[in-house]
C-alpha cells in the first residue's frame, strides 16, 4: 500500500468520497492528511472545535477497508490485549505516551492563531493540551484503534506500528 502523507484541502471528487465514506456531508474537515496513491482520502485532519465544542480527534480515520479492517481486530478483543502489554512491557508504554505526546504537539501547531484564540476563549485549552489520541484523558489506556491508526499514518504511532507488524492492516489497502 502507497500512502502519502498531506496536507492539503480536498478537491471536489475527495469531498464526495469522503461524504460517500462517512455516509453523510463531511464537517470540520481542515484537509486531506493522508491518501492512498490514487488520491482516496484514508485520513482526514479535523478541526479542534467544530460546532462549538471541541473535535476529540486530530486524525479520523475514513477509509472504509481500514474501518472494517480495525473493527474486526477490535472485536477480536485486542485492545486489553494491547492494555495488558502496556501494563507489563515499560518501554512499549513509554512509546505509547510519546505517542500520545506528539499528537498533542501537533494538534496545537496545526491551530492558527485564530483557532487558538477561540479555544482559549471557549476554555478548551487543557482539553486540547492534555488529552491524548481520540481525546483520551487516561495515556495508559486505549480507547480506539481506528484513531491510532489514523495518527500511524500521519505520524509515529506505536499502536498503529504494531497493527502493520502483528495483523498486516496496511496490506487490505490496493
Amino acid at each position: 500500500m502507497m500512502v502519502i502523507r498531506t496536507d492539503l484541502e480536498p478537491d471536489a471528487r475527495q469531498l464526495a468520497i469522503i461524504a460517500e465514506q462517512l455516509g453523510r456531508a463531511p464537517r470540520g474537515i481542515e484537509a486531506l492528511a493522508a491518501t492512498d496513491g490514487e488520491g482516496t482520502p484514508l485520513v482526514l485532519r479535523m478541526a479542534p472545535i467544530v460546532d462549538g465544542k471541541p473535535f476529540p480527534t486530530l486524525y479520523w480515520l475514513c477509509s472504509e477497508r481500514l474501518k472494517i479492517e480495525i473493527s474486526h481486530i477490535e472485536a477480536a478483543g485486542v485492545i486489553k490485549q494491547l492494555e495488558t502489554r502496556l501494563q507489563q512491557d515499560p518501554d512499549f508504554l513509554a512509546a505509547y505516551h510519546r505517542s500520545h505526546d506528539a499528537y498533542v504537539a501537533t494538534r496545537w501547531a496545526c491551530m492558527s492563531d485564530t483557532q487558538k484564540a477561540e479555544v482559549h476563549r471557549l476554555g478548551y485549552e487543557g482539553v486540547l493540551t492534555e488529552r491524548g489520541i481520540g481525546g483520551i484523558t487516561n495515556r495508559d489506556q486505549v480507547r480506539c484503534l481506528h484513531t491510532q491508526y489514523a495518527h500511524h499514518l500521519c505520524g509515529e504511532n506505536v499502536i498503529g506500528q504494531w497493527l502493520d507488524a502483528t495483523y498486516g492492516v496496511a496490506d487490505c489497502l490496493p
